[in-house]
């Protein structure tokens, strides 16, 4: 069975920076494409960026273009997500999350892609 661990959130005033990370486990890492997500509440879970399955393939959502980094380290079958120049709006509960596609260079952007998703991890950002 599958299963993701996210670390790394926590408080930070704007202007700052955070690293999220999600390892994975119990699977093939190198079957899946994976994705970073946000929701606050009463909104639907939305899109941050996404990797293809080679790591070699990333998308952001367009207000995090030029200040988040997603990458993949293959050895330790984990994704990151470097967070600089945080927002107020950046505010929310960020996941992670494992989409099984069939080419290398796939990246998964809707919800309904994604198969597994870590527990979720807070990431507030405020003076």
């Amino acid at each position: 069975q599958v299963e993701l661990v996210e670390s790394g959130g926590g408080l930070v005033q704007p202007g700052g920076s955070l690293k999220l990370s999600c390892v994975f486990r119990g699977g093939t890492f190198s079957a899946y494409a994976m994705g970073w997500f946000r929701q606050v509440p009463g909104k639907e879970r939305a899109f941050v960026a996404g990797l293809s399955r080679d790591g070699d393939r990333v998308l952001y959502e367009d207000s995090v273009k030029g200040r988040f980094t997603a990458s993949t380290d293959h050895a330790k079958s984990t994704v990151l997500l470097e967070m600089n120049n945080l927002k107020p709006e950046d505010t929310a509960i960020y996941y992670c999350g494992a989409a099984a596609v069939a080419a290398d260079r796939t990246i998964a952007i809707l919800l309904s892609r994604y198969s597994y998703w870590g527990q979720g991890i807070q990431v507030t950002v405020s003076s």
